[in-house]
């Protein structure tokens, strides 16, 4: 009898995950989520102990650092559709891990090689949502919030209205702040 994924445990994986790899995707601060996957990789290759408390902190780890290849893809899809746990023969030919992270790989599998599958599964799952911070950017419409069926005429049409405004016409407008700048400003 072949092991199952816990899928309550994947999905919840997932959404920690997700929430982690969210607070530190910041356009503002651009490396703040290389930074922390850095960090944490040392930290768990160090003690991977610590993934019994903070599980999610593998894939974190792991983000956009693992290839699932087309054929791969097809695999996990019908192991998480079957809720098929991988044996690890058939788990390791089907990921492709950076050269930088084996150590990292090879310290988690050591530990516990259901941890570092379970990573993957919810790296595959991140990857193939259009919720993920990658996808997002590439999906999402040129603002948040706007609804798909808000045609095009009328976003023109209010951008027309906001553009035809001038800032002085507007009620308590005082141009004495117009000349202030912040320190990232024009550099």
């Amino acid at each position: 009898m072949s092991k199952k994924f816990d899928q309550a445990r994947l999905q919840q994986l997932k959404t920690d995950a997700f929430e982690n790899i969210e607070s530190y995707n910041d356009p503002d601060t651009p490396k703040a989520l290389g930074n922390f996957t850095s960090q944490i990789k040392k930290v768990l290759e160090a003690d991977p102990e610590m993934l019994q408390s903070v599980p999610e902190y593998l894939p974190v780890a792991l983000f956009g650092r693992v290839k699932f290849t087309g054929e791969a893809k097809l695999k996990w899809s019908q192991w998480l559709k079957t809720n098929t746990f991988p044996l690890w023969d058939d788990f390791k030919t089907s990921v492709a891990f950076n050269n930088d992270d084996l150590p990292l790989v090879k310290t988690i599998r050591g530990y516990d090689e259901n941890l570092l599958i379970e990573a993957c599964a919810v790296l595959f799952m991140l990857s193939n949502e259009s919720s993920t911070p990658a996808k997002r950017s590439k999906d999402e419409s040129d603002e948040d919030g706007y609804e798909e069926d808000y045609d095009d005429d009328e976003r023109n049409e209010a951008q027309d209205d906001y553009e035809g405004r001038d800032e002085e016409d507007e009620d308590g407008y005082d141009d004495q702040y117009d000349e202030i700048t912040f320190n990232r400003e024009g550099r």
